[in-house]
């Protein structure tokens, strides 16, 4: 991670497709996943408006993750669990989507204009914007939920089943969406068994990831 370049400047992207893409990214021993995902985040996360989802699969994650990620001062951060109140979850759910809007809008328009002073509330709303979810509060498609269409899903936990891989896939990602899975010595088999079942090629994540958003 060390080795890892500047993001490119903010509003430009390369052509894009509806090909989701799937990389993986080696920790060498558990206790190092928290530090590599706050400088992944610290690379990715400078981007105004890039709707990212974290998905994992316990209640002491997410919650280790909000402590370590809320210190990031340009991600505009928020959670998704299973006490949280569902006024509470509506919000959070319609920000993160007004944030993907603007993703989106910002990469099709052929003119940038950069305000010279901007508010304080304005600098808030172009932060991007990071959703920490476990997997039982995943978007219910099923009930009328939309997907979060994020730009960048990262598996902060990799999952030990491809329906479980599928569904954060199909709940969090966007068409043209990345996935990053977070990958400890001992879970190559997984990767692999992943890459069969699910009929997906899952490469090495490369150093200069902020150029393919």
């Amino acid at each position: 991670m060390d080795s890892m370049e500047a993001p490119s400047p903010p509003f430009q992207s390369p052509s894009r497709s509806s090909q989701q893409l799937h990389f993986y990214l080696a920790v060498d021993r558990p206790q190092f996943k928290m530090e590599t995902v706050v400088e992944l985040l610290g690379v990715l996360g400078r981007r105004p408006w890039l709707p990212i989802v974290v998905s994992c699969s316990s209640r002491d994650e997410l919650d280790a993750l909000c402590s370590s990620l809320s210190t990031l001062p340009y991600i505009s951060l928020a959670a998704l669990y299973s006490d949280l109140a569902e006024r509470d979850r509506t919000l959070v759910l319609e920000k993160f989507r007004k944030a993907t809007i603007n993703w989106n809008q910002q990469l099709n328009s052929a003119v940038v204009e950069e305000a010279l002073d901007e508010s304080e509330a304005e600098k808030e709303e172009k932060k991007s914007h990071l959703v920490v979810v476990t997997d039982v509060c995943l978007p219910l498609i099923s009930s009328g939920e939309s997907s979060l269409s994020a730009r960048v899903l990262i598996n902060y936990e990799l999952p030990t089943k491809k329906e479980t891989y599928t569904r954060r896939m199909t709940t969090c990602l966007a068409p043209g969406g990345i996935v990053i899975n977070m990958v400890v010595g001992g879970e190559v088999t997984t990767l692999k068994s992943l890459e069969e079942s699910a009929g997906i090629i899952i490469a090495e994540m490369p150093i200069n990831i902020s150029e393919i958003l």
